[in-house]
């Protein structure tokens, strides 16, 4: 049967698994392999294993259990081992990179932002500063059959409103990060132009919460901010 990898800690870190369960209906007991200086926390993996809502909340009370008692690599659901001696295998070969990443990681979480901009704000602040595409909406405007303008138009916007939203994502990111250890970005999407993960000490979190308010504050009712936290640091392990 494979192995389900739930963490990896120090070989030091207290491992109080009596009162926790994994995934699995009904829920795999959980244990230990470990080395001489890392640990992994890991349980049978479950025929068919998928994220149902059950097995998710196992796996997050097991990492926030184990957060709780010391420092600690969260493992996203569902990482499989072949077995267990497969497991102390990895463990041992990269000991000294998680023993870094975990001295890294202490007393350490993670939050989660993204933010977007109004359309129709973007687009007005857009046509207010580009002498361009004031031109090219005119023509489209007055000349039904002004294809090439028009296509012409749709581009320029679209080059203004990615470099907008890169530059915003930009400065956000430059003043949050005094407030945290460190930043790992994400790709945009279609709704939103910033999208990072920030590792912020746990004993900072109110600090960090009350910057990302002054932030929004300072942008205004045109952007909207989402703020997930505090979270494993999955995004620095």
């Amino acid at each position: 049967m494979s192995t389900y990898v739930y963490a990896i800690t120090g070989a030091d870190h207290p491992l109080r698994l009596d009162d926790l369960h994994g995934v699995g209906d009904p829920p795999s007991p959980l244990r230990a392999v470990t080395t001489d200086t890392v640990a992994a926390v890991v349980s049978d993996a479950p025929p068919g294993l998928r994220a149902k809502r059950r097995d998710v909340t196992a796996h997050e009370r097991v990492l926030e259990a184990l957060m709780a008692d010391g420092a600690t690599l969260p493992m996203r659901f569902g990482l499989l081992g072949p077995d267990d001696e497969r497991v102390a295998e990895v463990l041992g070969r990269d000991a000294p990179a998680y023993r870094k990443r975990l001295t890294e990681l202490e007393g350490h979480v993670e939050y989660h932002l993204k933010a977007a901009r109004d359309e129709k704000d973007l687009l007005i602040e857009i046509m207010a500063q580009s002498e361009r595409a004031r031109e090219l909406n005119q023509r489209t405007r007055s000349d039904p059959g002004a294809h090439d303008e028009r296509i012409a138009l749709g581009e320029l916007v679209a080059q203004e409103v990615a470099a907008r939203g890169d530059a915003q994502a930009e400065e956000t990111v430059k003043r949050l990060l005094p407030a945290a250890s460190r930043a790992s970005r994400g790709e945009p999407g279609a709704t939103h132009f910033l999208n990072v993960s920030f590792l912020v000490p746990a004993e900072s979190t109110d600090a960090f919460v009350g910057a990302v308010r002054e932030e929004a504050d300072r942008l205004g009712e045109g952007y909207s901010f989402t703020l997930t936290g505090p979270l494993p640091p999955y995004s620095f392990v």
